[in-house]
């Protein structure tokens, strides 16, 4: 337990982070997994549509530090490029 009040600062701060950042990995999840869905369906149209939602939620997250910018980059690309795909 924390002895000092900057210490019992830090532990509430820190546990107020952890609950926004479960809050926005979840809401980056949830984003791709719509984008994975309307991929698997074959629907181009839907996936583009879940895309243009899902990619600045990804991007944000790696803004506000919840995955590193090159994971949100990569996550981007490779959907991106599957998405291509269906167009074919």
């Amino acid at each position: 337990m924390a002895n000092t009040s900057s210490a019992r600062k830090a532990t509430r701060k820190n546990l107020r982070k952890t609950e926004i950042n479960k809050a926005r990995r979840s809401l980056l999840r949830n984003s791709v997994r719509k984008v994975e869905e309307a991929i698997a369906s074959g629907d181009r149209n839907a996936a583009l549509a879940a895309f243009k939602d899902a990619e600045p939620v990804i991007m944000r997250a790696a803004q506000r530090k919840v995955v590193h910018k090159n994971n949100a980059s990569r996550k981007v690309s490779r959907i991106a490029k599957r998405i291509a795909k269906l167009g074919k």
